[in-house]
């Protein structure tokens, strides 16, 4: 008789915040997404992933501003086995790269999904289009709680 799988192969990957990034991790808690900016008055750029000096001005000043959530799918990929077993029980699944409406040089990976809870296989890969408009929705992985994506026209 087979083992039972164990609760690490079953459960999806959370990441591991660090020090930059667990601002980002939690505003994402309370369902806010709020990109890392330059707090200098002369740059005032975005970044992405956090980091603690402004790759444009090489300022340490910053802010996170608040995003709409809205972006469109700049590209994805439908992974194949072979999978981590969370991931081969919810395949075929979808990782897209969304390119956000207000900052197009910020691009996130996530999921596209039917709701915020949706399993990771919930949007057929034939209905994922390069371009289409998505809008961000949260959900909680193993105590963090994830950007996902969903359809503004499903």
């Amino acid at each position: 008789m087979a083992d039972a799988p164990s609760a690490t192969a079953t459960a999806l990957l959370a990441p591991t915040p660090d020090d930059d990034g667990a601002p980002f991790w939690d505003y994402a808690a309370r369902g806010e997404l709020r990109i890392q900016a330059c707090a200098n008055p002369d740059c005032q750029e975005l970044r992405f992933p956090p980091r603690p000096c402004c790759p444009h001005c090489h300022s340490f000043d910053s802010e996170w501003r608040r995003m709409t959530g809205q972006g469109r799918i700049w590209s994805y990929v439908i992974p194949h086995p072979p999978l981590l077993p969370a991931y081969a029980a919810q395949a075929p699944y979808n990782a897209i790269i969304v390119e956000l409406a207000e900052a197009p040089r910020i691009r996130l990976v996530g999921n596209l999904v039917t709701s915020a809870d949706a399993r990771l296989d919930s949007v057929d890969p034939d209905r994922i289009r390069i371009g289409a408009k998505v809008q961000a929705v949260f959900t909680q992985v193993d105590g963090v709680t994830l950007p996902r994506w969903v359809l503004e026209r499903p």
